[in-house]
């Protein structure tokens, strides 16, 4: 199994603050992800001013201002986001951001981006998907709220306009998401029904979702994380903070090390206790030599360096060639038998 990508995701968790933004770089770092994952974007150019705030933004935001005005306060500048690629650069981990309309595609590309994250709300957006397939850049494409008719057609068009490798990922694009509604198994069915990479955008509580995914299969995973799950802000609620970021990506580290390679054998470290944990045929009683072994004399003990119980039936009427101790392995040069 090849190392699956760990993908910390931010978002707009900094708040729209350029230091906190740096302390969540090295706090994914430290966890051992793969990617930082940010979110690039013109409000005015993403949301309309009459755009409304789902559900979940109303309940961990000001609830009298606009969807508008919320990612106004949340957004870092392009000038930031060039800061926060070179800081990615310098301390080693890879820099990603998700960007929302076409001129953060174009800003992007221009700091030197050369993968990209395709939302779950811009996989209906043809313009959009036109412009970052156009790129020839690989892309990752989540596909919360999609039917497979929808991911089937975003994949036509960036196929169709010369897109790099694309990676799906299922998600269930609530905040957080009930695990009743997560539906692992339809990453599967994507990975047999488009024959792509897959994997899987988690916006369950906890960890255990994510880690099941990369169980059954997931080659990315991507998550959201915090400094600190009680700051204001739409996602910080449905967040990882930093001590469960890294316990999720060991867990998902472990996972990759125990999926094997599927061939049935006895592992390395197991075979040192083949003989302490498996069972001889042994004299149930004291044997004298001449008799015969029988069902009445012969029982099966540890340890197993003797002749083993599946051999039970051949050793049964064999005649013994000397006395035997209770306990005492029975030895049969079956060769000479025959």
């Amino acid at each position: 199994m090849s190392k699956v990508l760990v993908i910390a995701e931010a978002g707009v968790n900094h708040n729209g603050n350029i230091d906190l933004a740096y302390k969540m770089v090295d706090a994914a770092k430290e966890a051992g992800a793969d990617i930082i994952k940010f979110q690039t974007g013109k409000p005015e150019q993403v949301i309309s001013r009459f755009a409304k705030k789902a559900d979940y933004q109303k309940a961990t935001t000001d609830q009298n201002e606009s969807q508008l005005e919320m990612c106004r306060k949340l957004q870092l500048s392009f000038e930031e986001y060039g800061l926060l690629k070179k800081y990615c650069d310098k301390v080693g981990i890879r820099f990603l951001s998700t960007p929302f309309d076409l001129d953060s595609i174009d800003f992007l590309k221009g700091i030197g981006c050369d993968l990209w994250k395709i939302p779950s709300g811009e996989v209906t957006n043809l313009p959009y998907l036109i412009k970052i397939a156009e790129t020839q850049a690989p892309i990752i494409m989540s596909t919360g709220m999609c039917t497979l008719d929808e991911v089937s057609a975003a994949l036509q068009v960036l196929k169709e306009h010369h897109a790099g490798d694309i990676s799906l990922l299922h998600c269930t694009t609530e905040y957080p998401a009930p695990y009743e509604n997560v539906n692992l198994k339809a990453m599967g069915r994507m990975k047999d029904v488009f024959g792509l990479e897959v994997g899987y955008s988690d916006h369950t509580e906890g960890i255990e979702v994510s880690i099941a995914a990369v169980a059954m299969g997931a080659s990315i995973i991507e998550k959201h994380f915090t400094l600190d799950r009680q700051m204001e802000g739409p996602d910080h609620k449905a967040s990882l903070e930093p001590e469960e970021l890294f316990q999720m990506i060991q867990g998902i580290r472990h996972i990759e090390q125990a999926m094997g390679t599927g061939e049935k054998r006895p592992a390395r470290s197991e075979q040192k206790n083949m003989v302490a944990a498996r069972k001889s045929i042994v004299a149930f009683c004291p044997i004298r030599a001449g008799e015969i072994f029988s069902e009445r004399n012969l029982t099966a003990k540890r340890p197993g360096n003797g002749i083993s119980p599946m051999r039970w039936y051949e050793v049964l009427g064999q005649k013994a060639d000397r006395d035997y101790a209770e306990d005492e392995m029975i030895e049969i040069d079956f060769c000479r038998k025959q």
